[in-house]
């Protein structure tokens, strides 16, 4: 179905709000991704049998290249820039935060689907628990305005996840694992189910884990804070 991209559907109320979440979910510009319109919804005929607008989200493949220059994203000189200064910009938030700790950013798995490499940053410390906070809502807004800035300092958005004590990790296995569970619950019985509702980070990853699998597709559904994954068995 996704031809080996990280493919997404998703369904809102207007096809610029259905976008617009497909692209928080996955972390990743407009630019780096293919919008198919599947359904611009409609209100209906005096307001009965509304519609909702339904697009598909495709992330765009990198572009091959047969010359060393690989182009600016993979030259190592702006690899040690990126890290840098997102260890810069966190380190700087958390003294904001009055928070002592230890701030190391690194490079996550290449993908193929992605026009840039993620950016992994563990944050390591005594007692941040409070910088996690609860669903952590802490973590996902420190996370949301490092991108911001960091965007704004690259003139392109990158993915980036930043990490406090292994949380994420910990959670990224356990959604991972998850949604597996369910998508051969899907194959077995050929109806759809949805996962408990989840920030777009955590999504993300059962997003990710189920790419690749042809027998199911995926697609967000709802509004915050109570949107969720829904894995659907494939036509």
């Amino acid at each position: 179905m996704n031809n080996n991209r990280a493919t997404l559907e998703v369904i809102a109320e207007t096809v610029d709000e259905a976008i617009e979440k497909g692209l928080k979910d996955l972390g990743l510009p407009k630019e780096a991704v293919e919008i198919t319109v599947l359904d611009e919804g409609g209100a209906g005929l005096l307001g009965l049998g509304s519609r909702q607008a339904r697009v598909r989200i495709s992330v765009q493949p990198a572009e091959d290249t047969e010359t060393e220059d690989a182009g600016p994203v993979t030259q190592p000189e702006e690899k040690d820039e990126i890290l840098h200064l997102a260890e810069e910009i966190i380190s700087d938030l958390l003294e904001k935060m009055n928070l002592e700790a230890e701030v190391n950013a690194r490079y996550g798995e290449t993908s193929n689907n992605l026009p840039y490499d993620p950016v992994l940053v563990d944050i390591t410390g005594n007692d941040l628990s409070i910088l996690i906070g609860r669903r952590a809502k802490t973590l996902n807004a420190l996370q949301y305005i490092t991108r911001l800035i960091i965007g704004k300092e690259l003139q392109h958005g990158i993915p980036l996840s930043i990490d406090v004590e292994g949380y994420r990790e910990r959670r990224e296995k356990q959604v991972r694992q998850l949604a597996r569970r369910v998508a051969d619950q899907v194959m077995d019985t050929g109806r759809e189910q949805a996962l408990e509702p989840m920030p777009a980070n955590e999504r993300r990853f059962a997003h990710i884990e189920l790419q690749d699998e042809t027998r199911v597709y995926t697609e967000s559904v709802g509004t915050e804070p109570h949107r969720k994954v829904v894995i659907h068995p494939s036509d």
